[in-house]
């Protein structure tokens, strides 16, 4: 075997090549162990293994030797060489420390107006990282920074310059840096290795085979290198899924998004044509795939040249296009597990979206599978690096609720206490202290409302402080660092300490996301190192970017069977059915784009490779993963509810077998496939054989438990929504109030009630003063002080009370000189209803309670937000004011003399709009008090029946505005079951 030679996409590449290895060396191990084999990755020496231990069917066999192309060290490449006289390079900079530099470099720049162009230490380091692509992006193709200081004139030369200015960091400093260390990028170490290579086995060929299998030489040091195997007395080059049969037009015409473009200039670069090029020996002939795979790819410029392949050819694709990304995650994993019901099939993921990755294996936990992942699992999603991230932002954030609580209810913060201690003690500060508006920060604060709240248990206090004592401690050293400037180097030391006091350092570091957690800190410590000191604040953003990229792959313990790849993972590896998943446009192929320096004209002027290079090499490894021996093809119709693009090969596909979706051509049957199969089970699975909902809560508590006392405002939650008040005032069940919870629309109605009742207390009767409206202004500022803080609170709510303040002291002249008195404001009152032996007293509040003329008065309500529609009133769901209407009549009021012979009521809608506010009579109120006297009497008497039940919503329609306890009643359950008005 020699020359250059191709696998055809449809066969297993790497039990093609063993195969053939093996029966050409085989009688002579030890001449097979001399043989060399280089491939793409470390993930593709592992599949070759594997298929050479196929191919030798179980029998003892010395294997040849196998090593990447792409992550190879001096000791691999000097076995390859067969000498001993390899060039040493320089060590290579450890990324970590790489970064470390290239953030101190970045964070020192300025631009014209003097000011950072980083505006804290992680934004330095982003900008680092994208300075390090460059530098490995320009050491790849060989182009020195020289080149790009004359690339641009004319317009754009200023902005350019600048740019330059910047860059220089990478042109100059940086050189200067890794020189004075005696150092190298690791890329350019890789580059200049495989190039030395090259050379040497020009000079001196070795003796023995050397075989370079499926690489498509995208780079210009590995072409370079398959330029020199090729030219080897043994050397051969094995091409993955060369297209010989492309028509000579077609192969011209390839841009650099085509699967075959890149293999077309590797071609280039050996000084061989297609022709030249065999195939692979025991190839079979042409399969209906194979011509399905060259028609799909047909460049653009040829496409009515299009053949249509038979419908056979899609025989082994099945198609699930889904609703949503979770539909697809699904349909994946069922995928996956639908093939272990037959034994020793594999199945495999192959994907580049890590969402989609993620979604699938947690779907699998329905089976208790721990699929294999590729791409590894974030670092920074492990517990334990959890809980140093929680530290970090609890610290920052002065420990306020929601971070504290996220600290202490971290399954690794024990606090060298008991765990269900420290849980308990948690969730009693939780609920008798963090609840409702943000305390000051800092604990000291925090330990005031523990020693404000109400503890049923004084040991429960005792526990809580005790908690927040050990915390306390813990983290005192991380806060006194973080309160200044401190290096970075100092932080981590300070954050692993703290940490190791939470959390034992045995449980912390232990399993594998510990051990790789203490790995990265290590690494990381040693390159922050005697950096510069950070800002206050600036090291919960620099520790996130610092483990952004780190990631933790477990050395045993997935399923052998099933497995998840990248598109580049995948090449060489074999499964029973491939999973094509994640095929929209931007995913699959990915979105391209030009990078923050250099745009395409540049690239081009350069040399560099444009960013349609990535399409191609996606669609390479895409047609490679179609010719498997089974396929699944999975896109999510929608993401984030905004409809996707499908793949552009999917596109084709649809094209090519004359397919519109939506239109009125019929469904190929590879879709079909799809829905009668996957789809379908993924919508059945969670979908119940029978639905029997429970019906509507209806509890009966005894009589002796149920209330005789109700406001007002009770008595309208009894007429809505009964269960409501049986939780509420029976099972005395309270909405626990948010934490760092936002003043609003309540609280503001409070406070404009307060403002209104002091100003009438302050003029209960007569002209008001000139100077009325800022005397009312100065009780709104008094009141409101708390909800106008925000500089955006105040320029939104204070134009409006303005406007309510003039509206209100105009309405308050006009109603006085008409002779309207006030009687009181904020006056409370009560009547008594029901049967004798078990009365009901319903008591009230009423805003306001104005005299018109002797015997006739006025009950007004204020509202801040919206009124009872006349509906409402009629239908007797708002009953509030006609309620204090009766006590009015009554004689209910305990701070007003005498009764009311008439009485009038309205609603002052005090909201600051329009005008400032509007008065809204309620017509024909006397029929509605005498209504509402009669309902509450029955009501009364109907509830003091122990065979009464407090139903949910007997009157949806008229349901409560705000209900606390909608959960509890399982509205959306019972009301499927038929359940609707009484």
């Amino acid at each position: 075997m020699k020359g250059v030679f191709t696998i055809a996409t449809e066969r297993r590449f790497a039990d093609e090549l063993a195969r053939v290895v093996l029966a050409e060396h085989g009688g002579d191990p030890l001449a097979l162990a001399d043989v060399l084999i280089l491939v793409p990755t470390r993930r593709s020496v592992r599949a070759l293994r594997e298929a050479f231990l196929r191919a030798a069917d179980g029998t003892p066999t010395i294997l040849p030797r196998m090593a990447p192309l792409g992550d190879v060290d001096d000791g691999e490449w000097e076995i390859a060489s067969g000498e001993g006289d390899a060039l040493t390079l320089p060590p290579a900079i450890d990324p970590a420390e790489r970064d470390a530099l290239l953030t101190q470099l970045v964070a020192v720049f300025k631009d014209d107006q003097g000011h950072p162009i980083a505006q804290s230490a992680a934004q330095a380091l982003k900008l680092a990282r994208e300075l390090g692509r460059l530098l490995d992006e320009l050491a790849i193709e060989g182009v020195s920074f020289s080149q790009l200081e004359g690339l641009v004139e004319g317009n754009f030369a200023s902005h350019w310059q600048r740019t330059l200015k910047f860059l220089a960091i990478v042109g100059e400093h940086w050189p200067q840096m890794l020189a004075a260390r005696g150092q190298i990028d690791a890329i350019e170490r890789r580059t200049r290795a495989i190039r030395n290579q090259a050379d040497r086995w020009r000079a001196r060929p070795p003796q023995t085979q050397v075989i370079a299998a499926g690489s498509t030489g995208s780079q210009p040091a590995t072409r370079d290198l398959l330029a020199a195997i090729a030219g080897l007395p043994q050397g051969a080059v094995v091409l993955p899924g060369l297209d010989r049969d492309m028509d000579e037009a077609s192969w011209a015409a390839l841009d650099p998004s085509h699967p075959q473009y890149g293999l077309r200039e590797l071609l280039g670069a050996l000084g061989v044509v297609r022709a030249d090029v065999e195939e692979w020996p025991g190839a079979a002939s042409a399969s209906a795939r194979h011509f399905l795979i060259t028609e799909l790819m047909r460049p653009a410029e040829t496409s009515e040249s299009w053949n249509r392949p038979e419908p056979a050819s899609l025989e082994h694709v099945t198609r699930a296009d889904c609703a949503t990304p979770h539909q697809e995650a699904l349909v994946v994993a069922l995928a996956l597990r639908s093939v272990l019901d037959t034994p020793g099939r594999t199945a495999a993921l192959v994907t580049p979206d890590r969402a989609l990755a993620r979604r699938v294996a947690a779907e699998l936990k329905r089976w208790q599978i721990d699929i294999d992942d590729s791409a590894g699992t974030p670092l920074v999603d492990t517990p334990s690096a959890a809980l140093l991230h929680a530290l970090i932002a609890g610290v920052d954030a002065d420990f306020a609720p929601v971070e504290l609580l996220a600290l202490l209810k971290h399954p690794l913060c024990i606090l060298g206490l008991d765990r269900a201690f420290v849980l308990a003690a948690t969730r009693r500060l939780d609920r008798k202290c963090l609840r409702g508006l943000k305390p000051t920060p800092g604990l000291p604060s925090i330990r005031a409302r523990v020693d404000e709240a109400k503890f049923g248990d004084p040991g429960d206090r005792a526990a809580v402080k005790m908690l927040l004592d050990r915390l306390d401690e813990a983290t005192r050293p991380l806060v006194e660092l973080m309160q200044g400037d401190a290096e970075p180097d100092a932080l981590l030391a300070a954050t692993i300490a703290a940490a190791e006091k939470i959390s034992p350092p045995e449980t912390l570091w232990s399993g594998d996301a510990g051990s790789a957690l203490a790995d990265a800190l290590g690494r990381l410590r040693t390159a922050w190192a005697n950096r510069p000191a950070i800002a206050s604040g600036e090291w919960p953003g620099l520790f996130a970017a610092m483990l952004e990229l780190e990631t933790i792959r477990p050395a045993f313990g997935r399923h052998p069977r099933l497995s998840i790849w990248g598109p580049l993972e995948a090449r060489l590896q074999r499964a029973d059915l491939l999973v094509l998943g994640g095929l929209n446009e931007g995913t699959w192929p990915p979105a391209v784009e030009t990078g923050p320096w250099i745009n395409r004209l540049m690239r081009a002027e350069l040399g560099l490779q444009q960013p349609e290079r990535r399409i191609g090499l996606s669609a390479h490894d895409f047609v490679a993963a179609l010719g498997a021996e089974r396929v699944l093809l999975t896109r999510a119709e929608r993401e984030g509810g905004a409809p996707t693009v499908p793949s552009r090969w999917l596109a084709r596909l649809d094209a090519l077998f004359g397919y519109e979706p939506g239109g009125n051509a019929p469904v190929p049957e590879y879709i079909q496939r799809g829905r009668h199969s996957f789809l379908a089970w993924a919508e059945a699975i969670d979908r119940p054989d029978t639905y029997a909902p429970w019906p509507r809560p209806e509890p009966r508590p005894p009589v002796e438990a149920r209330p005789t006392r109700l406001s007002v405002s009770s008595i309208e939650q009894w007429r809505r929504d009964p269960y409501g008040l049986y939780a509420r005032r029976i099972l005395d069940l309270k909405a626990l109030k948010a934490l760092e919870e936002e003043l609003g629309a309540a609280d503001r109605g409070n406070a404009l009630h307060d403002a209104l009742d002091e100003f009438l207390k302050r003029h209960p009767s007569g002209v008001l003063p000139p100077d009325a409206v800022r005397e009312f202004e100065a009780l709104g500022e008094k009141h409101l002080a708390e909800l106008l803080t925000a500089p955006a609170e105040r320029a939104f709510w204070w134009p409006r009370f303005q406007r309510l303040a003039r509206w209100f002291v105009a309405e308050e002249n006009a109603r006085r000189a008409t002779g309207t008195r006030l009687l009181d404001s904020e006056t409370e009152g009560a009547i008594t209803v029901g049967p004798a032996a078990r009365p009901l007293r319903i008591e009230a509040r009423a805003d306001r309670v104005d005299e018109l003329e002797r015997g006739a008065w006025e009950v007004i309500d204020y509202k801040t937000g919206r009124v009872p529609t006349k509906k409402e009133l009629e239908a007797l769901f708002a009953p509030q004011l006609l309620l204090e209407a009766a006590m009015a009549e009554r004689g209910g009021f305990e701070k007003i003399d005498g009764k009311a012979k008439t009485v009038r009521l309205s609603y002052w809608q005090a909201n600051g709009l329009d005008d400032g506010g509007k008065v809204s009579e309620i017509e024909g109120s006397d029929e509605l008090v005498a209504e509402v006297m009669v309902l509450v009497e029955k009501m009364a008497e109907h509830f003091s029946n122990p065979n009464t039940p407090y139903m949910a919503l007997p009157w949806p329609a008229y349901g409560p505005h705000f209900n606390d306890y909608a959960h509890l009643e399982r509205i959306a359950e019972w009301s499927t079951a038929g359940g609707g008005e009484e």
